[in-house]
């Protein structure tokens, strides 16, 4: 069952917030929420936010268990730009254009999560060295076509 939420009239540009739902798309949630909280980015703390409430729509509205919940796509669109005005040189003005953006986040209980095994046997061989990638045959080692330009001057 898919589950969403949205942030609306976010004051950040849509450009900067989709670095970070980029990063946080096919994760499980719990794995989500930590890189969202470490990342130093505003946009972060954005989507931090919009995740802990589709969390809680999946908890409270489909009776949904978070361990199992994977964030099946995390999109920002575009919001409405105010358009202000700055003093320029000789009487001139400059446009400032303030933009927004819509987060929408949807999880999602129907992909499987994919976890690393973690290595077993942990010893490394200390004395195996690799060996040295041989050249096929017929083809002339580095020093064997020198030696033969010199005999034959």
């Amino acid at each position: 069952m898919e589950v969403r939420a949205t942030y609306r009239y976010a004051k950040i540009s849509a450009f900067k917030v989709r670095e970070v739902t980029r990063a946080i798309q096919g994760l499980p949630v719990s794995a989500a929420l930590d890189l969202v909280a470490f990342s130093p980015k505003k946009a972060a703390g954005l989507i931090n936010k919009t995740l802990k409430s589709a969390v809680a729509n999946a908890e409270n509205n489909a009776n949904l268990k978070v361990g199992g919940l994977v964030v099946k796509e995390a999109t920002v669109g575009e919001g409405p730009t105010m358009k202000r005005m700055m003093a320029r040189a000789r009487g001139s003005g400059s446009r400032i254009l303030k933009r927004s953006s819509h987060i929408r986040i949807i999880l999602t209980d129907e992909i499987e999560i994919k976890r690393r095994e973690k290595k077993k046997g942990g010893a490394k061989k200390s004395g195996a060295k690799k060996s040295a990638r041989k050249a096929p045959k017929g083809a002339k080692q580095p020093g064997e076509a020198r030696a033969e330009q010199k005999s034959e001057s």
